[in-house]
């Protein structure tokens, strides 16, 4: 392979992105041994070839396993990644176990394989690495695997999730993580092209058609297409979750919520107030002439003879914008 300025240029971005992951979500530590699975994909092959760079230049020590699941899929080349591995000289381990009939079996026909499939490929992989004593188990999904399964969550299962860049499995016998987390898809395709990995194709569920991720794969890159910052958009947003503007009562404590108010008075400023059904307002020991005081157009924003800038300097904007109501009390 011909390196480039612009190979270059890529993996330094990809090696940032993958180091600020592992910072942020404190994925890797001293004396880890990452169990990199790796299933012949562009994905996990990027996985695998930038964190074995990072582990030469990395301040602590980890070792690094890889391993992949043989799951007897027809015509699957099974010579492909044990080469790949010993060129590369990564400690590694093959797992034959026959599950492509497993899944074929239970899954009906015209359903997808794709839930089923996962299930019995974690159950295997997490188990095994508990057997080797690997204490992380890295996954190869990226940034744009996690905005698709957010929308798969919110469009077919009603939950605001997606895949967390670190987790603690249910039984608490392993941690996965995904240091690809701030990696776009689009890079890890231009990157496993440069570097031209025995790419290995899915042919059970991937060539299913009609699959769901896929339709909201489909979706992402259009949105991508036209809007180019949106999907950075809304992958910031899964990392600034304000629970108090949602409404899931586990998250937020809503029923106890209280008013706080202080002596201070804030004067409707306007041109009048009307009022009605006096006797009522009366009844319910409310003003039935409320003051009131002259509304001043200060920041009138369509005076062009003042910029925001010289406003701003004359104190107007500060002192007269409306303030929002947040219900954040504490």
């Amino acid at each position: 392979m011909e390196l480039t300025a612009d190979f270059g240029k890529l993996q330094k971005k990809l090696r940032r992105q993958v180091s600020l992951a592992i910072h942020d979500f404190n994925m890797i530590e001293e004396g880890d041994v990452i169990m990199v699975c790796v299933s012949g994909g562009k994905d996990s092959y990027t996985l695998l070839d930038i964190l074995l760079l990072l582990k030469k230049a990395a301040p602590i020590n980890f070792d690094i396993v890889a391993v992949n699941l043989d799951q007897k899929q027809q015509g699957y080349p099974e010579e492909v990644l044990p080469n790949y591995l010993n060129q590369q000289g990564v400690p590694h381990y093959i797992l034959e176990k026959d599950t492509y009939s497993i899944v074929k079996s239970v899954v009906p026909e015209g359903k997808t394989y794709c839930s089923a499939c996962s299930r019995l490929r974690r159950g295997s992989l997490y188990g095994f690495a508990k057997q080797i004593g690997a204490t992380k188990i890295a996954l190869g999904h990226h940034r744009d695997d996690m905005l698709a399964t957010f929308f798969l969550n919110l469009f077919h299962s009603g939950a605001l999730k997606s895949m967390p860049p670190k987790l603690l499995s249910d039984d608490q016998q392993n941690i996965v993580i995904r240091p690809l987390a701030y990696v776009e898809e689009k890079d890890i395709i231009s990157y496993a092209g440069l570097k031209e990995f025995p790419i290995i194709p899915c042919n059970l569920c991937g060539s299913q058609t009609n699959l769901q991720r896929a339709i909201i794969n489909d979706m992402l890159r259009e949105w991508d297409d036209a809007h180019p910052q949106r999907l950075a958009s809304i992958f910031k947003a899964m990392q600034n979750v304000a629970p108090s503007q949602l409404a899931d009562r586990e998250l937020f404590d809503f029923e106890t919520l209280k008013i706080d108010r202080n002596a201070t008075e804030r004067l409707f400023e306007g041109h009048n107030i009307q009022v009605g059904q006096t006797a009522s307002l009366t009844e319910m020991g409310m003003p039935i002439a409320p003051e009131m005081q002259d509304f001043k157009a200060k920041n009138d924003l369509t005076n062009h003879s003042h910029s925001n800038d010289s406003l701003a300097e004359q104190g107007s904007i500060d002192n007269h914008r409306i303030p929002t109501i947040n219900p954040v009390l504490s």
